[in-house]
């Protein structure tokens, strides 16, 4: 009977399934919320930095109108931040927005989407709810094969998606290998680069793709303030390209996308240096910890450049969802990466050093 109300391309979509939040744990092994221990979403372990909490503060006495659908003042600073024209950006509800405005403006039904093998599932969504075909090009060493990706386009190609660095294995590609692909690529294919996690790099292998933006009309680089801002609950990102992509971008877009209480937030959290460096300076402490761990306690894992880690924890494909559930038990929420094709990994999000220290000493109860 369903089949009335929508194509076959619809139905045939697993809905997304985000991290298990802390009072569904609670509820279902009767755990005090209050002793959960998250580390499934790569969410930044400090939460909201003060200074967005003083601008939402600030902010609410304006909730009872709309939005600035077009956002100036959070253009503005962005604008400034990146040194280009409020023209070139496009907010949106999340960079995930700005992911799903792309496949619906740059790509119609039949015509194909380009991604990695272990990259983000929402690129797959996506082709699958325009009823677009998903290549998924095989990776290399958990991360993507860029020749492997330009051989994979076909004349019906419309976008490629990348992430650098990559989720869920944390994985990142050289600069000069990206430029030199992007350089191959056909012009009137849109290349997104998702940086959702770019405010974790080591400050030795940063890179600006701005400049990127500036040499290829076709480049749409998206960027979130859900992970090293510490805003996921508000839900704000942007994307960078050239006017004639954001004129595109935008003519879908929703007016009120982004809400007043988050364009404030983020407006506060881009121009707060010290939280950002405060929050790299916990990440590259948390990762070391959990990364020295693992070897001690012999488990393979895929060296990351984001605020989480890919561990192998178990030989069966079972193992997965078997550490999963006895993390559970005792309070810990990690993200098993089954739908990614990973049953024996766990991605482990990098938290506060009690968090991370709870989290190891309950993996190696449940190991032994």
């Amino acid at each position: 009977m369903s089949n009335q109300f929508a194509p076959d391309y619809i139905r045939a979509i697993a809905p997304y399934q985000a991290g298990k939040p802390v009072s569904e744990v609670a509820r279902e092994f009767g755990i005090d919320p209050e002793k959960i221990i998250k580390l499934a979403s790569n969410e930044n372990p400090l939460g909201m930095p003060e200074s967005a909490k003083q601008a939402v503060q600030n902010a609410l006495k304006d909730t009872g109108r709309y939005p600035d659908a077009n956002g100036f003042e959070l253009k503005k600073v962005i604008s400034e931040r990146y040194s280009v024209p409020q023209d070139w950006i496009t907010l949106g509800n999340g960079s995930n927005d700005i992911i799903d405005l792309a496949g619906r403006t740059f790509v119609q039904k039949g015509q194909s989407i380009i991604f990695s093998e272990y990259s983000f599932l929402v690129y797959a969504l996506v082709a699958k709810a325009i009823g677009a075909k998903g290549i998924q090009v095989p990776s290399v060493n958990f991360g993507h094969d860029l020749p492997a990706m330009l051989n994979a386009i076909t004349e019906n190609t419309r976008l490629i998606f990348i992430a650098n660095p990559n989720n869920p294995t944390g994985t990142f590609l050289n600069p000069d290998d990206i430029d030199a692909f992007l350089a191959k690529v056909p012009s009137n294919i849109v290349v997104v680069i998702d940086e959702a996690y770019n405010e974790y790099l080591d400050s030795a292998i940063q890179y600006d793709s701005v400049e990127w933006v500036k040499k290829y009309p076709n480049l749409l680089v998206s960027r979130t303030f859900s992970k090293a801002y510490g805003l996921a609950g508000l839900r704000v990102g942007f994307g960078l390209a050239q006017p004639e992509l954001t004129d595109l971008l935008n003519r879908i877009r929703q007016p009120f996308n982004v809400n007043t209480l988050a364009q404030a937030a983020a407006v506060a959290a881009l121009n707060d240096k010290a939280f950002l460096e405060k929050s790299a300076r916990i990440n590259a402490d948390g990762y070391r910890f959990l990364t020295e761990s693992f070897r001690e306690m012999g488990l393979e894992y895929v060296p990351s450049h984001g605020n989480f880690v890919l561990v192998k924890v178990g030989e069966d494909d079972g193992a997965g969802s078997r550490i999963n559930l006895e993390l559970l038990k005792k309070g810990i929420i990690v993200r098993p990466v089954n739908a990614y094709g990973l049953p024996k990994w766990l991605r482990i999000s990098i938290g506060l050093p009690e968090e991370n220290q709870a989290f190891v000493r309950a993996l190696k109860e449940i190991l032994a």
